[in-house]
């Protein structure tokens, strides 16, 4: 699958400091990593509606079985409320079943810094603890 690139469902202010999200999810085998897949165009298309969204990018490596978010947002608040809202929250409580691990980091930039890179986000994520 090829990456889904940036998109900007709303713009933010130029001076505003948006809510930064990257993850990484490897699943525990193909068949997890194919689910995984074919629920990603749906949530993608959920944020991209989703109030307080300033920014969405996945990148989809189905045969390393991994799976890497980078996402930006008006606030923590608009993130939280995009994660407990359907069907994302039925999905990631479904995914845990075929994941291996997975990591999450936050951070703030200016708006005028996006769109982010996926350098940026996997330095980041590296830093991280996976969470199994």
């Amino acid at each position: 699958m090829p990456d889904i690139p940036w998109s900007t469902p709303t713009q933010a202010a130029p001076d505003a400091e948006v809510y930064v999200m990257a993850s990484r999810f490897e699943t525990e085998t193909l068949t997890g990593a194919l689910r995984f897949f074919l629920k990603a165009p749906g949530i993608i298309a959920q944020i991209r509606k989703a109030p307080g969204a300033h920014g969405v990018a996945l990148r989809a490596r189905v045969l390393r079985r991994t799976f890497l978010t980078l996402s930006a947002w008006e606030d923590r608040d608009a993130l939280y409320r995009f994660a407990r809202s359907e069907p994302h929250r039925t999905s990631s409580r479904k995914a845990g079943a075929y994941m291996r691990e997975s990591a999450f980091t936050y951070w703030t930039v200016p708006a005028h810094q996006l769109p982010l890179t996926w350098d940026e986000a996997e330095r980041r994520l590296n830093e991280q603890k996976p969470s199994h």
